[in-house]
């Protein structure tokens, strides 16, 4: 199942990831953005993963009140 996500970004943003996909780097625009999102993700997930705990923490110390 897929989302369609809206994003507007930056035009010289867009014209590299057009002359990507020219290139053959990607097969299309929806695969290279998928690509990218997928590996930020990927390369934050520690932080991300992080950023929870503390904040559960955070919680069992203090609460939510």
């Amino acid at each position: 199942m897929n989302t369609t996500i809206k994003a507007e970004i930056p035009a010289e943003l867009a014209k590299q990831a057009r002359a990507l996909v020219k290139d053959g780097w990607a097969c299309d625009l929806n695969a290279l953005v998928s690509d990218a999102l997928r590996r930020y993700i990927e390369s934050h997930q520690t932080q991300l993963t992080e950023a929870g705990v503390r904040e559960d923490v955070q919680w069992g110390l203090h609460g939510n009140d």
